[in-house]
């Protein structure tokens, strides 16, 4: 069957096709001709499969569930280690780096080599990775997987290249940096402690060196014991045993006494000349009632304690507040001599670290900032100022300041629209920052040769939108608006109501819709609403106009002729306003009926510079049952339309006039061109409920038992089996002309379309009719949050049917099973409505779940004056084209293969001030195909792209030139006509994970990498491509990844990637003095080579730790690792590697010969002086 298939395309592909006399530009109007033949077009395709290549670029947000953080005081760089065993490297502006371990574990720790460029990381699989951060895309060169013991704490000294870590068991072992190799020296934890304990001290919770000597190690166990270790002696010098466990220990800088937090949420200070017990005893957040018993408080998980030169020391810690005050926020507070501040924070604190200037332990730390790591922020304290304000962060870390719902990605944007949104969002920043410079300021970053603009646009769960800066790989914000403003507020007695309607989130944002030439934004919300904004310089004084449709389809419902006759579709045309609302009524039942999900403010509002609300589209309730949520949206700055679509219909809207032009059911659309021929049914007696969720092609179908969607290589898009069949109300449009179709837009037609039910009818009474599979509205689920479970092996054949596995047929048997058919994708142009047509008109192209795309013709004034007085002519008798699988995407090429823009109109400020005499004009810019008809003959390409597969139509003969099937085994989630290399393509992005580009209009295949498996919604939901070879998808609920697909990018990218690592000079010690250093310190080096090099210590038991070389590589060889590419990057990465090698080594050598010159100096110096003497005057 599919050979047979395949030659009756490979018949339709070759042969000329001659239906509907196209006439060309040569002839007379109306005289038939052939169109041309695929050959006869000649297109010359540039693009080759050299052209691409997929890497990642840049990971825009905040660090999801973030685990440790780390910072180099010389360098001024931070890291920041997370769950998933991510790590995030941030300097300066525009300096942000991603790192990556491949095996997923946590990262517990995080160890900066001072100034040295690289990094340490401890997981929680118990490994060591040694990170080389002196390229611009880090590499592990080495790991080390600890077998029988567990990693719980790590500390590397000061120039140092040996790593004390200290393990689950009480074990400290040693670790050469440099080699990766485990050292024979090892602190046993019976040794550390008496013989005579009987108990074991529990895990290693902190290591550190001593300020004093450098051969003197504190370990601290999670019991409350603490041991001085002399590494030289090899014994313990003091053993301090309290009560309270310990969470954390600081030095002071002189060595003389140190500081510990405890858990039951105290601070205790010992000094090393009587350790029997502690000096000072503290409980900073507990009270001491009148029976004199301690106020029982939280534990303090860290403290540091850190002196300044010209002031009282900062103790600063976590934790610690009382039991008794619940419901208070986690603080981070800041003693100062005697004031204690307690700076509250939004989440819950990871970890903190104390920013000082010097990297030296034993001088003065001069402490200037606080770096705080919260779970869901990460903020900056300025310890300079008496009120400790935060410093302004340039990072974007509140992407996730209300959950992501949706994404939208513009490349090549005009250029004044980023400084125009710019200059109306900077009014609104938040102040009270510190005026001081971010203290994080190392790595260098430069602009980059190929910049252009570009805009992320993120639609949030609380209703806010927001516009992004993401020119050259960077992420500003730009401007926020906040659609919920448009709406009325719920009163007192209306919270119960509106709490039925939608659980949480009301204003959530669904979709997306942005003109960049015209600025005319437009939001879908989750409670089926779609709300119109114009950009404004000027703040203004408006009414929103509010537009109510009454878009449903009834399925126990017929139409019979008693019922057209009794049931009126047009309401009384004597009506005065522009939209008249149709009638709110409540049945006795107390169904609602005609009413919306939200109230739309009915006063006159004052708008501030920026977007400003115009018009706002609502959906009614009918009958007792809520709209349905829309799933599909596009407008058109030229026309001055709106086309909006959901599983029951379709409505086109004036947003010029404020009128609903169409209003319709999904199946009257096609009349009598319907291919499947269906028909009405009788009422059915047990009306099943049903729910569809359904966003921009994805429609979410939630299984009763487990609410979670089984798929991974399943259709998201498909409707499940065991649905209701179709029962049709043809609800008619209130603009319809029932002859011949025609649909106009005359001042006053309400949108009431069917008959009102009788209460108590053969269904009896509807009140509480919402089942568990209609519920009136989800929670407004973050994107972040969905999941989709993987399918199980063991599914029955009824949960097979549930989830979506079922292939789209043809056949009316399948149809019949579909209970709806939902419009998955709109697009406005110029096109060719029917085959007969001679030119092109303005058409909007509709595609539907069931992979039908209809061409709706449209008759719109030219002249402006006439656009705003005569009406809209729509006639939905246009041609019916069919796919396999549901319709995802329009795209338009001319005869040369050039991409056709749709009309756009040119932004002009409505709120500007202009001469009241001269009339205001609307500028158009208009890519009709005709510009390029001279050349290539008439018509153009239409590229339609399904879930299933891709195909390129000749209009207006409506041939198929190409098909190209994209999937067998899974499905399209996303897909995008898009410009690359000077050319254009198709890119695709599958539910298997496979990122794939085809070329227009041959569609072959270009690239087929299996990059980014499908495991959430998050990803299917948020995956966007843009032009220039990029693309996007939310990588966790608080992160943005950026991708490229461009060969010519991916060259490019590091040199757009910022440097992490810059030679600076490390900062010379002080200079104690000599009675600091004779009466204060000990004299005698520490060499711990020779302590704990292999001459002294041994080897240690291979059994106990396996080293891993690193793979010095770069992501993007990955995907390139056969090729010459991958061998070019190979040889780049090993020149690096050389450079590294030999410059060091040509330091080295300098180093030697300079230390022989002086040898050489001091030895003729010698010779000299004693040349003359005899041997007994030695």
């Amino acid at each position: 069957m599919k050979k047979f298939r395949k030659v009756l395309d490979g018949l339709t592909t070759s042969s000329p096709v001659n239906t509907g006399g196209s006439p060309s530009c040569g002839s007379a109007a109306g005289t038939p001709t052939a169109a041309p033949t695929p050959r006869e077009l000649e297109i010359q395709e540039t693009l080759v499969s050299e052209n691409f290549q997929i890497c990642k670029t840049v990971r825009h947000g905040f660090p999801y569930q973030p685990t440790a953080l780390a910072f180099d005081p010389v360098q001024k760089i931070l890291a920041i280690g997370s769950r998933s065993g991510g790590v995030r490297i941030l300097g300066r502006p525009g300096v942000d780096c991603y790192c990556q371990h491949e095996s997923g574990a946590a990262v517990i720790q995080l160890q900066f080599l001072i100034n040295e460029g690289a990094l340490v990381t401890a997981c929680a699989d118990d490994t060591l990775h040694l990170w080389n951060l002196r390229q611009r895309r880090p590499a592990i060169l080495h790991s080390l997987k600890f077998n029988r013991e567990r990693i719980t704490f790590c500390h590397l000294p000061f120039q140092s290249k040996w790593l004390y870590v200290g393990t689950e068991r009480g074990n400290t072992h040693i670790v050469n940096i440099e080699s990766f190799i485990l050292s024979g020296y090892v602190i046993m934890w019976n040794k550390a402690i008496e013989l005579s304990t009987k108990t074991h001290p529990g895990p290693v919770v902190h290591l550190s060196d001593s300020p004093k000597d450098e051969g003197k190690l504190l370990i601290g166990f999670e019991s409350g014991t603490i041991v001085m270790w002399d590494l030289r002696a090899k014994k313990a010098d003091f053993r301090i045993y309290y009560d309270e466990a310990i969470h954390s220990v600081s030095w002071h800088h002189e060595g003389r006494q140190f500081m510990c937090s405890h858990s039951d949420g105290s601070l205790t200070m010992w000094n090393l000349r009587n350790t029997a017990k502690p000096f000072q005893v503290t409980f900073p957040h507990g009270k001491t009632p009148r029976d004199s018993r301690k106020e029982s408080c939280k534990p303090i998980l860290k403290v540091e304690y850190k002196t300044c030169r010209n002031s009282e020391p900062f103790v600063i810690f976590s934790g610690g507040l009382s039991y008794d005050k619940a419901g208070r926020r986690p603080t981070l507070t800041i003693m100062h001599g005697k004031a204690i501040t307690a700076l509250e924070m939004d989440h819950p604190i990871v970890e903190f670290l104390v920013l000082c200037e010097t990297p030296y332990l034993n001088e003065v730390q001069e402490p200037y900032a606080v770096a705080v790591l919260l779970e869901k922020d990460f903020i900056v304290v300025d310890l300079t100022q008496s009120n400790f304000p935060i410093f302004e962060n340039p990072y974007p870390m509140d992407i996730h300041e209300s959950p992501v719902t949706c994404t939208a990605y513009f490349a090549d944007c005009p250029p004044d629209i980023i400084p125009a949104l710019y200059s109306i969002g900077v009014k609104h920043k938040k102040t009270g920052y510190s005026h001081k410079e971010w203290p994080l300021s190392g790595g260098t970053w430069t602009l980059g040769s190929q910049t252009y603009p570009e805009i992320i646009i993120t639609g949030h769960a609380d209703g806010s939108i927001k516009f992004w800066d993401a020119t050259a790989i960077t992420l500003q914000m730009l401007y926020k608006l906040k659609t919920s403003k448009v709406f009325e507020k719920p009163k007192g007695g209306e919270v119960g109501r509106s709490a039925e309607l939608v659980e949480e989130d009301p204003y959530a944002v669904q979709m997306i819709s942005w003109c960049p030439q015209s600025r005319i934004f437009c939001v879908v919300g989750i409670s089926a609403h779609v709300i119109l904004y114009r950009f404004s310089k000027h703040d203004a004084n408006t009414t929103i106009t509010s537009l109510e449709v009454r878009l449903q389809c009834e399925m126990e419902d017929v139409i019979s002729p008693s019922d057209t006759e009794n049931t009126p579709c047009f309401s009384d045309p004597s009506g005065h306003s522009p939209q008249a609302p149709s009638p709110r009524s409540t049945t006795p039942d107390g169904m609602r009926d005609s009413v919306p999900c939200l109230k739309v403010k009915d006063r006159a509002i004052r708008m501030p510079p920026g977007y400003q609300a115009e018009l706002v589209v609502q959906l009614l309730w009918v009958d007792g049952e809520p709209p349905q949520q829309i799933t599909s949206l596009d407008l058109n700055s030229a026309y001055g339309l709106l086309a909006l679509g959901n599983c029951n219909g379709l409505a086109v809207v004036d947003y010029l006039q404020k009128t609903v032009l169409l209003c319709m059911n999904t199946l009257e659309l096609y009349g009598s061109a319907d291919p499947f021929q269906r028909l009405t049914r009788s009422p059915r007696k047990s009306r099943q409920s049903t729910s569809e969720f359904c966003m921009r092609g994805l429609s979410n179908f939630y299984s009763d038992s487990k609410k979670r969607i089984r798929t991974s290589y399943q259709s998201l898009t498909e409707l499940s089996d065991n649905q209701v069949s179709l029962d049709l109300e043809r609800s008619k449009s209130p603009t319809s002309d029932h002859v011949n179709g025609h649909c106009t837009s005359p001042t006053s037609q309400p949108c009431a379309a069917g008959r009102p039910r009788v209460p108590g009818g053969p269904e009896g009474p509807r009140l509480g009719r919402r089942g568990p599979g209609r519920p009136p509205f989800r929670k407004a689920q973050s994107a972040a949050c969905m999941e989709v479970s993987l399918p199980v092996s063991s599914l029955t054949e009824e949960s097979r049917e549930n989830s979506f596995s079922r292939s789209r047929s043809s056949s009316v048997s399948s149809i019949d099973r579909d209970t709806k058919e939902a419009v998955t994708t709109l697009q406005f142009g110029e096109s060719y409505g029917r085959k007969s047509d001679a030119l092109p008109t303005p058409c909007l192209w509709v595609g539907t779940s069931l992979g039908l795309v209809l061409l709706i013709p449209m008759s719109i004034p030219t002249d402006d004056q006439e656009r705003l007085e005569e009406p809209v002519t729509i006639a939905p008798t246009g041609s019916v084209l069919t796919l396999k699988g549901s319709v995802l995407r329009f795209g338009f090429l001319d005869c040369s293969g050039a991409v056709i823009q749709s009309p756009h109109e040119v932004w002009r400020d409505p709120q500007a001030s202009e001469d009241p005499e001269r009339q205001r004009r609307r500028k158009l810019v208009n890519f009709s195909p005709l510009s390029s008809q001279e050349a290539c003959g008439e018509g153009h390409l239409a590229v339609v792209c399904s879930e299933r597969q891709a195909t390129v139509f000749l209009m207006p003969s409506q041939a198929r030139l190409y098909v190209h099937n994209i999937t067998e085994s899974s499905f399209v989630l996303r897909a995008d006509v898009v410009s690359v290399c000077n050319s254009v393509c198709l890119a695709c992005f599958c539910a298997n994970g496979h990122v794939m580009t085809l070329s227009l209009p041959s569609l072959r295949p270009l690239l087929d990498v299996n990059y980014l498996p499908l495991t959430d919604m998050r990803i299917a939901r948020t995956f966007c491509f843009t032009n220039g070879g990029q693309a996007l998808y939310l990588s966790s609920p608080t992160e943005i990844q950026r991708i490229t697909y461009s060969q010519e990018m991916c060259d490019n990218l590091q040199e757009m990637l910022g440097e992490l690592f810059t030679p600076i000079e490390t900062p010379e010690a002080q200079n104690r003095g000599f009675l600091k250093g004779f009466f204060g310190g000990n004299t005698q080096t520490f060499d711990r080579e020779e302590l704990f090099g292999e001459a002294a210590a041994g080897k240690a038991s291979r059994s106990l730790a396996q080293h891993i070389p690193g793979q010095a590589g770069m992501e993007g060889m990955k995907a390139a690792a056969g090729g010459a590419v991958g061998d070019l990057a190979r040889a780049r990465i090993a020149l690096d590697e050389r450079g590294q090698r030999l410059g060091e080594l040509e330091e080295r050598t300098a180093l030697m010969m300079a230390s022989a010159e002086t040898f050489s100096k001091h030895a003729h110096e010698l010779m000299l002086k004693c040349k003359d003497k005899k041997w007994y005057q030695f």
